[in-house]
């Protein structure tokens, strides 16, 4: 049982600026002794920690805080990997056991097809020299360009983060289960059914939003290919720990126990090499 994405910080309000006045309940500081106590108490028994912030200085905190915490079972960070010397930078990192992957905070990016340019590119696939995963972090408008890129790296192991952020609020679905669908026949692409309270309606969530969406993705990438993120401590913004799990562990009932162990563990120990 291990949520494979959540999130530490020192709360900073000038880095941090994206939590704004309508977040106050994660404007404070998320430490693994804030996190650990919650994982006991719904039946976790550790995490992969992902960067929240586009630094190598955010690298660092999140290693360090792995290297004294065992639950922290690995670390996904952060680099330059548009850099020109970013495999000298990944040799060093790639001496670190717990650090699986990286990821880049895409969605912010103004040009919806930034996965695709070179530099980037070049980027990625020298990830794979050094056994590096990433993590793709898109909203729905950048899924074309997603489509695109995962056809360039067969060989990598990449993974969508939330789902890409659907639209629960409207159950807008088409545009964003066609892109899935594409993305998913790709069989190196997994997917984290995490994030999902965030992007409904924070105070008026309802379980059956988000089926037609987890009908997606199964169907598209299978039992073997999906992982359970809870996104704490973001997710408090709508929903507690153990509603964010609930929401996965009750859609998966329905599938064998097998099934349901790798969603919430077993595929994020293959994918992450834990």
């Amino acid at each position: 049982m291990l949520d494979a994405h959540q999130h530490f910080w020192q709360y900073n309000p000038i880095r941090d600026a994206w939590i704004d006045d309508s977040m106050p309940v994660i404007r404070k500081d998320f430490f693994p002794e804030h996190l650990e106590p919650v994982l006991a108490e719904n039946g976790m028994e550790g995490c992969v920690a992902v960067q929240a912030d586009q630094s190598e200085a955010e690298t660092a905190f999140l290693l360090e805080l792995a290297d004294r915490h065992a639950f922290i079972r690995g670390v996904v960070g952060w680099t330059d990997l548009r850099a020109a010397d970013v495999e000298e930078r990944l040799a060093a990192y790639a001496q670190h056991p717990k650090l699986k992957g990286f990821r880049h905070i895409v969605q912010a990016e103004p040009d919806t097809d930034f996965l695709l340019r070179e530099d980037f590119c070049r980027g990625i696939r020298a990830l794979a020299k050094f056994n590096f995963s990433y993590d793709i972090l898109v909203y729905p408008k950048q899924l074309a360009a997603t489509a695109v890129f995962v056809k360039q790296f067969p060989e990598h192991r990449l993974v969508i983060d939330h789902m890409a952020k659907p639209d629960f609020k409207t159950g807008d679905i088409t545009a964003w289960a066609a892109h899935m669908r594409e993305i998913a026949a790709s069989p190196n692409v997994y997917c984290k059914l995490s994030g999902l309270v965030t992007e409904a309606n924070w105070h008026h969530w309802k379980q059956e939003q988000f089926t037609p969406f987890l009908d997606v993705v199964l169907e598209a990438f299978g039992p073997n290919r999906l992982m359970f993120g809870s996104d704490w401590p973001v997710c408090l913004l709508a929903a507690s720990y153990q509603e964010v799990k609930e929401i996965v562990t009750s859609y998966i009932s329905r599938l064998t126990t097998t099934e349901q162990h790798q969603i919430m563990g077993g595929n994020a120990v293959s994918f992450y090499y834990l």
